[in-house]
């Protein structure tokens, strides 16, 4: 593969090609590959790049060692040589609806741990293709987070028991349960996850692109609105679960709201 230079606005994540094929590998290993801010708007860049470019034509993401992505950093941190956010934005830095809507085909190519945001990335890729390594966990409100793409999407791929249990539990399940409840649709070998991930994208991109963008957007009409407004109120809010569940988890400790003597489980 060969390095592509384009300014992400990180160097937590990274650009090769493999022929058409654009590869974005989430690297921040000193983290475990948390996102910062700078790399949620990155990975959105990356998708915005991929659609306008004339030399690649599909975007895989992946992740490095054993994790793909385990969501957002907590302490929202920049790392030295970030491009910050352009201020104002809220959701709109978010890279999943840009996946979800991009006429590039995107696979999410699961290396490992896959949680959060992480998992987000997965379900909005047109393809997830999942080592059996892989584990999942949904865990947001164990930080008091009101995610609303979760709470909107979520449903229309797993049905809503299961999304119930996911969101409201956010026990871990490993990749041949994903697999099983419809959550990710491709489970292979890890040796083998790069060569099946180039193999997904080459299937789709042999697709009529105006047809198969068609056929994305009838399938996207199958979600329902997503009320960003309450989750990032909520997020703004001082005094809201939001930052007790941050603060409990930066300084390693249970959240207030935990009653107890409650036993608990891993």
């Amino acid at each position: 593969m060969t390095v592509v230079d384009y300014d992400l606005g990180t160097r937590n994540l990274r650009l090769e090609a493999e022929g058409p094929i654009l590869w974005c590998t989430i690297d921040r290993p000193k983290a475990r590959n948390a996102i910062t801010p700078s790399m949620y708007f990155g990975l959105k860049k990356a998708v915005r790049f991929v659609n306008a470019s004339t030399d690649y034509s599909a975007l895989i993401i992946t992740g490095t060692g054993d994790v793909f992505a385990p969501g957002g950093d907590l302490g929202g941190r920049y790392e030295e040589g970030d491009t910050q956010v352009p201020e104002g934005l809220a959701h709109e830095c978010l890279p999943f609806i840009t996946i979800r809507e991009s006429q590039a085909p995107v696979i999410a190519a699961v290396n490992g741990i896959c949680q959060a945001g992480g998992l987000l990335i997965a379900m909005m890729a047109d393809i997830a293709v999942v080592s059996e390594r892989a584990t999942f966990r949904v865990p947001e409100v164990l930080r008091g987070i009101i995610d609303a793409t979760y709470a909107a999407c979520l449903p229309a791929h797993v049905g809503m028991a299961q999304a119930r249990d996911l969101l409201l539990s956010a026990r871990k399940f490993d990749a041949a349960e994903a697999h099983r409840m419809g959550l990710v649709s491709r489970l292979v070998p890890h040796d083998d996850l790069r060569a099946e991930a180039v193999k997904a994208a080459t299937e789709l991109l042999q697709g009529a692109p105006e047809c198969r963008g068609h056929l994305k957007r009838m399938l996207n009409m199958q979600y329902p609105a997503i009320d960003y407004q309450t989750m990032f109120l909520s997020l703004m809010n001082p005094q809201s679960e939001a930052k007790e569940g941050m603060m409990a988890f930066m300084e390693k400790r249970q959240p207030r709201w935990i009653p107890e003597n409650l036993p608990l489980h891993d």
